[in-house]
């Protein structure tokens, strides 16, 4: 049986725990325990919304709307932070292998959103050979329309630069806001019937709670 998201990123915790620096890890557990404590903004979006038409750029450069993702049934969004997030790119490789060969019983399709350069987007596609649809969301506006976006504090900031990671240089128009890790369930009428957002973000949403959800 496959280990959960849930059990990857533990080992992965386990493993940066060993690896970082002790300041930088201090930075990056404060961080995550402040967006704990934070919750969720009251203005997230929820089931029931209707989530508003909207165009980006595919890895390729392509445009690609919401019309066209929900053309053959509802989709699966995935909100992540980048393909530089290890905790991104367990989900990410794990909805390749485990949940993208289910959705066809769903007319289902998968899209990952985060707001890297389409560049940046072809390098993480490629690298974990995702044959699913991944866009670029431009200082995370879409994030932010839906109230999922946070910004970084500068200890954090910090702390990534130390580690040879600069935002600014890796997302599209040199942002540093990024989503909070997010998977919506979007039917063809554009209604939200599902929402799952990580206050931590090294939590994802596990495979069978998104095809539970597609199921009802």
């Amino acid at each position: 049986m496959s280990a959960t998201i849930h059990e990857q990123s533990a080992q992965a915790k386990a493993v940066a725990a060993q690896r970082l620096p002790g300041p930088v890890l201090e930075v990056f557990d404060r961080s995550i325990q402040n967006l704990v404590d934070q919750g969720l903004p009251s203005e997230a979006i929820t089931v029931g919304d209707t989530l508003a038409p909207f165009t980006l750029t595919d890895a390729t450069g392509a445009p690609v709307s919401l019309d066209e993702l929900l053309a053959t049934g509802p989709a699966v969004v995935v909100f992540y932070r980048g393909g530089w997030c290890p905790y991104c790119n367990i989900a990410l490789r794990t909805y390749q292998a485990e949940l993208l060969p289910r959705l066809g019983a769903f007319g289902a399709r998968l899209v990952a959103i985060s707001p890297q350069t389409p560049d940046e987007s072809l390098s993480t596609a490629e690298k974990a050979g995702l044959e699913f649809t991944v866009l670029s969301d431009p200082g995370s506006r879409l994030a932010h329309s839906i109230g999922i976006a946070f910004e970084q504090a500068e200890d954090v900031l910090d702390a990534q630069h130390r580690l040879g990671l600069d935002l600014a240089d890796v997302n599209a128009e040199g942002a540093v806001r990024l989503p909070r890790p997010t998977v919506l369930i979007v039917d063809r009428t554009r209604t939200v019937r599902f929402v799952d957002i990580q206050a931590d973000y090294t939590a994802r949403t596990e495979i069978e709670d998104i095809l539970a959800a597609l199921e009802r």
